[in-house]
């Protein structure tokens, strides 16, 4: 005899499970985030602020033993200090796959480009690949002797090549096919590499001095042919040193260009300019070419890519350097453009004549440790400047619950202390302003790599004691 029972069935349901995974850092790609588009991401949700320098090339080195070991060295510091990003040209003679003849590639060079990769890798060194940087196709030798020839010679008819001068180059149709194809080889090759960062168009285009209609034109169709190839990285352009107003009129226009991922921009301290500010303070030149291209509504990140000083008129590395063994520079082109709304930190040049020939990789870590915690995305940060009492510069990234302010002393730069030799002044007991609801305020010291924590009364805090520079972190309510 059976029973049945009266009891109701119970069914019993698991949750759905979550399939989702995240992937680590390392196999995620770089892309604008589409939450800030100010501001950079990893496709695995991370905030990614690119902190490095420009590595382009080894001067005067042909040797692969030794170009390898450099690079290492280079990523080597950079990583040591929290870094993450490098630039690196893939035109320099080191690199150059097109060496003698157009369309024809250089396997040995290609597999040594293989392992700048692997070393990159290896340190977690996101790359950024500038495929050119010529400027004519004549045969003049580098400027420098410590530069690169800026020319292809066998591009040129007379030479066997292809092409009368630039513009033929720029403006035919086979030009921009000889371009893509030299593009494509690399971008076939690393495509599917989360360690390139992005793509660079050309260094500083302007100069091959084909008319702007012209260079603008040949943007527009080069960008969608390189993004179609690497679709997971981004693509961006560069122009020359933006000293001069012409030089702003340029940026305006190719900056704006919607496949031009990210708004770069150069700028030096250079006594030979046309425009004041960038014979001023390193801090404020290099704010103020972010400041610039903010004002041009471009809904889309902008880095200071290259920046340093460099002797009247770019004719060779400023002789500051010999006496800059502090990294004053340094550290104002570091922090000023990212408390200024950059999305990274600004991107010394002259990396073996300055910043490793002195040592200096370490400001990379005061950097990194400054920001430590603090989320621009997620805080949605908006960039805010004030002159304070006392001549400090406040540069303030304001957010949702945290403030950061970088406060620069404005009775030092580089021309007091570098030039006339008149050290740093302590700003002493100096009080700090802050807005109602402050839970909690902590202070860094950049140059004694100190975190100390402060109290509040009235709406306000005293700054410790300080030379050049400080870091506040405000949390609030």
């Amino acid at each position: 005899m059976s029973v049945m029972s009266c009891a109701p069935e119970v069914v019993t349901t698991k949750p759905p499970v979550d399939t989702t995974v995240v992937k680590p850092a390392a196999e995620s790609y770089v892309r604008i985030s589409p939450q800030n588009k100010a501001y950079l991401q990893l496709t695995n949700g991370d905030t990614f602020i690119p902190i490095g320098i420009n590595t382009s090339f080894i001067r005067q080195e042909d040797k692969e033993e030794v170009i390898l070991q450099r690079y290492e060295h280079y990523f080597q510091e950079t990583a040591k200090y929290g870094g993450n990003f490098a630039r690196v040209w893939l035109s320099a003679p080191a690199f150059e796959i097109e060496n003698k003849k157009i369309g024809v590639y250089d396997s040995v060079i290609a597999q040594r480009v293989d392992k700048l990769v692997a070393l990159a890798e290896k340190y977690q060194i996101r790359l950024k690949l500038c495929f050119e940087h010529f400027r004519d196709l004549t045969g003049y030798p580098a400027p420098f002797v410590y530069s690169l020839a800026f020319d292809k010679p066998f591009y040129a008819v007379k030479n066997g090549g292809k092409f009368k001068d630039m513009p033929d180059y720029i403006n035919s149709k086979e030009g921009r096919a000889v371009y893509l194809n030299r593009a494509a080889f690399w971008l076939n090759r690393y495509a599917n590499k989360p360690i390139i960062f992005g793509w660079e168009l050309w260094n500083e285009m302007e100069h091959t001095r084909v008319p702007t209609p012209a260079v603008e034109a040949w943007m527009k169709e080069i960008f969608p042919g390189v993004k179609k190839l690497a679709p997971n990285h981004l693509v961006m352009q560069s122009m020359g040193s933006m000293s001069t107003s012409w030089a702003r009129s340029i940026y305006k226009t190719f900056s704006a260009i919607p496949d031009n991922s990210i708004a770069q921009v150069h700028r030096y301290l250079d006594m030979g300019a046309e425009l004041a500010v960038c014979r001023g303070p390193m801090d404020e030149l290099a704010a103020d070419a972010i400041n610039d291209l903010r004002s041009f509504n471009l809904d889309k990140p902008i880095v200071l890519a290259e920046t340093s000083a460099v002797e009247p008129n770019h004719s060779g590395p400023s002789k500051l350097f010999d006496k800059d063994v502090n990294g004053i520079l340094f550290h104002d082109l570091l922090f000023a453009p990212f408390f200024s709304g950059s999305a990274a930190p600004g991107q010394s040049w002259y990396w073996d004549f300055y910043v490793d020939k002195n040592n200096l990789w370490y400001h990379l870590g005061r950097f990194s440790q400054a920001i430590k915690g603090f989320d621009p995305i997620k805080e949605n940060a908006r960039p805010y400047f004030s002159n304070g009492e006392n001549q400090l510069k406040i540069y303030s990234l304001l957010g949702t619950t945290k403030d950061l302010i970088w406060i620069r002393d404005g009775e030092n730069n580089w021309q007091t202390e570098l030039v006339n030799g008149k050290a740093p002044r302590v700003v002493k007991t100096q009080k700090f302003k802050l807005e109602p609801g402050v839970l909690r305020v902590e202070f860094y010291d950049p140059w004694k790599q100190q975190w100390t924590k402060g109290e509040i009364k009235n709406n306000a805090t005293i700054l410790p004691d300080f030379s050049r520079s400080i870091v506040v972190r405000v949390e609030k309510m």
